[in-house]
């Protein structure tokens, strides 16, 4: 074998090596949601998945249920309060409707730094009223809503599993509303 071939065979097998390395790396990153999705979902998932109402720390029967427009209906399932000052309120949003529905834009708010950023739950608020306070949605570095994002549509009987956080209100808060656009209004219970 003359040293021309022996070098771009290491050559070739170098580039596959750092080719597959990058590959892996690539998809052991993707997955957790986070609230900085770069890609979109086109739709939501099936309710086939885990149900997130029997997932830990969330109870069975929802802290509230939130009528929105076109059979949309959000289940509060859990608000908890971490020791970083965040309160993380998860929940279900469904498609009680016969028909497919777009999710409203207005879901978003108004706010031209979250809109950037598409769909999300970035207009919801929790309002303090004991302490006269509103909480908005937190954003990341970069200006996104932590919240789910990138979701359009849902079809009849489908559910989405969704979360968004915000600051949390003082200690002695143990009751908040959520508010969000285009639904009614519920009070939830802080845990934690």
């Amino acid at each position: 074998m003359s040293v021309g071939f022996t070098t771009k065979t290491r050559k070739g097998l170098v580039a596959l090596a750092v080719a597959a390395g990058l590959a892996l790396g690539a998809a052991g990153c993707g997955g957790g949601d986070g609230g900085g999705n770069s890609k979109p979902q086109a739709s939501a998932s099936k309710s086939s998945e885990a149900d997130p109402s029997t997932q830990e720390g969330q109870s069975a029967a929802p802290l509230a249920e939130l009528q929105g427009s076109d059979g949309l209906l959000l289940q509060i399932t859990s608000a908890q309060r971490d020791s970083g000052g965040f309160v993380t309120v998860n929940g279900v949003l469904k498609n009680d409707g016969s028909q497919l529905v777009v999710i409203p834009a207005a879901l978003s708010g108004n706010e031209t730094e979250i809109i950037r950023n598409g769909r999300s739950l970035g207009g919801a608020t929790l309002v303090d009223s004991k302490g006269k306070k509103r909480y908005y949605v937190l954003r990341d570095t970069d200006g996104r809503p932590l919240t789910t994002t990138g979701f359009s549509t849902l079809q009849s009987g489908e559910t989405l599993a969704v979360f968004m956080q915000f600051p949390a209100p003082p200690a002695d808060t143990t009751e908040v509303t959520l508010q969000l656009p285009t639904f009614s209004s519920g009070t939830i219970k802080i845990s934690g």
